[in-house]
């Protein structure tokens, strides 16, 4: 492709992702995500100050919620709703969870239960132990 050619064809691709993009206000989207995503974090920030709950055990129940409620449908609205502000905290893994298993199981039957959880969170799973990684190997740990 020439230079020509190319300024034309890249032209052409952005008129056509922006007629078929839906239209969004990116400030009503970011002032959803921002105070679903902050009120899921007070709840956790309640539950440690005001139970004896370890935050292991706070971070299982929210991953354990999101199962739930993805699996009874009421996390999807949710998501719909708030974006990234339902999709990052824990309760969001949880709802990855459910859906990938419910895809798993339409394409694989009953195997898509051992299947689906970890094809949905490969993605996910993979990059935190990355930063993992790469944070144990640039920093110096404190002996205590």
């Amino acid at each position: 492709m020439t230079g020509k050619n190319k300024q034309n064809f890249n032209k052409e691709y952005l008129d056509f992702v922006s007629k078929i993009s839906p239209k969004t206000n990116e400030l009503k989207t970011l002032l959803r995500a921002f105070l679903v995503g902050g009120l899921i974090c007070v709840v956790g920030q309640l539950l440690l100050d005001l139970t004896k709950l370890t935050p292991a055990r706070i971070l299982v129940s929210f991953v354990v919620i999101g199962v739930i409620l993805g699996g009874i449908g009421l996390y999807q609205p949710l998501v719909e709703f708030a974006g990234a502000g339902a999709t990052v905290p824990l309760t969001g893994f949880g709802n990855t969870l459910v859906q990938g298993t419910k895809e798993a199981i339409q394409e694989k039957g009953a195997l898509g239960i051992l299947t689906g959880p970890l094809s949905s969170a490969s993605v996910g799973i993979t990059a935190a132990m990355i930063c993992g990684l790469v944070v144990a190997f640039v920093t110096k740990p404190k002996s205590k």
